[in-house]
């Protein structure tokens, strides 16, 4: 009887699933085309074009975003179903543990996380790089930029870089200053007015600039139309946007933070918010399906209306904690990893104490 429950569970999470989460994605690129229709018309996008580039790209996005919230409404109910027909209420006659029950929950909310953290992992960096380039050209507003002018690098112990402007697209910083020091003494200083990247041989060319020397009894100066110099300082370490570590792997995404900590930008505590926030989203699936299982398990007044009314409270409640926990790991209130966390920590609890509570 009870493999005949795990496999009708399992089945019925993952049709109802799969149509909530349809649902929501559709809503989701209506409520987002009414809102950015205009933008696209006065840039002359196509629709075609629109929906190829931008829409599909983003529904493996979406996907990740939603699935938790439709993996709880199905959770939810399915089991205020059950609840309401007295289907668990018999099973606890029959000697099935409610730890029992939740198994084929538990089972389907891992294999979830387990393919969205695959997803997140190789697929959805690749679509939301293209999506996002999109939207830089039709909708520029979308791209926040960390650094937007008077960027300050530190390539190494000894160096430091000043940049006034760089343009991303065309890999061009403009009114450069680069000082080395030797026992906190300056020994040279560089000033030019552009400074490209040569893709080819993995080094910048300042153009149109000036070279100082410092010696004991004063310095010598030199002019120069062209100079080639190997900076520890890569392009994206001059163009950082809020959304960088969403185009990455995982591998890259540690690749790119350790290049910021090399490269002595601030601000690194956002991409690493992000990035440990990226590894632990997966999880909140399984703490909504407990939270989701051990709410609706008890039979409650008013039905289905009032499980999907708590679920959607307890949804919201979920990301409005996890994005006023952000702040402080920003900020460094609290450590990157623990602000990432943080929120599925206590939710989890939650869930387990709520689980223990639906078994008296």
């Amino acid at each position: 009887m009870i493999k005949h429950f795990d496999k009708y569970i399992f089945l019925r999470l993952f049709a109802i699933t799969a149509f909530v989460l349809l649902m929501l994605i559709f809503i989701f690129i209506m409520i987002d085309f009414s809102e950015n229709s205009d933008d696209f018309a006065d840039q002359g996008a196509q629709m075609a074009e629109i929906f190829r580039n931008y829409y599909l790209n983003y529904v493996p996005e979406m996907t990740r975003l939603v699935l938790p919230v439709a993996v709880f409404v199905a959770c939810l109910f399915l089991t205020g179903q059950l609840s309401d027909r007295l289907e668990i209420t018999a099973l606890k006659a029959a000697g099935v543990s409610l730890y029992r029950m939740i198994v084929p929950y538990i089972v389907f909310a891992a294999l979830c996380a387990g393919g969205i953290s695959l997803l997140d992992a190789h697929v959805i960096p690749k679509s939301n790089a293209q999506r996002i380039a999109f939207e830089e050209q039709y909708l520029q507003d979308k791209s926040e930029k960390i650094d937007r002018s008077d960027i300050y690098r530190q390539p190494s112990p000894d160096t430091k870089l000043q940049v006034n402007y760089f343009d991303k697209n065309q890999q061009i910083a403009y009114r450069i200053r680069l000082i080395q020091f030797k026992d906190q003494q300056i020994i040279k200083s560089t000033r030019a007015n552009r400074m490209e990247w040569v893709d080819s041989t993995q080094s910048w060319r300042l153009e149109s600039g000036t070279e100082r020397v410092f010696t004991d009894v004063g310095y010598e100066e030199e002019d120069f139309i062209k100079k080639d110099t190997v900076l520890n300082v890569f392009p994206r370490d001059l163009a950082r946007t809020t959304s960088d570590v969403y185009q990455l792997t995982y591998e890259e995404a540690r690749d790119y933070i350790a290049s910021i900590e090399r490269s002595g930008a601030g601000g690194i505590e956002i991409p690493q918010v992000q990035f440990y926030g990226r590894l632990a989203y997966p999880f909140s699936i399984i703490v909504v399906i407990i939270v989701g299982f051990s709410f609706a398990s008890v039979r409650r007044r008013g039905g289905k209306g009032a499980y999907l009314a708590a679920g959607l409270t307890i949804s919201f409640l979920y990301l409005a904690f996890m994005k006023i926990i952000e702040p402080f790991g920003y900020y460094g209130t609290l450590s990157p990893e623990l602000a990432a966390t943080l929120p599925h920590i206590f939710f989890f609890l939650l869930g387990i104490g709520l689980l223990i509570e639906a078994k008296k």
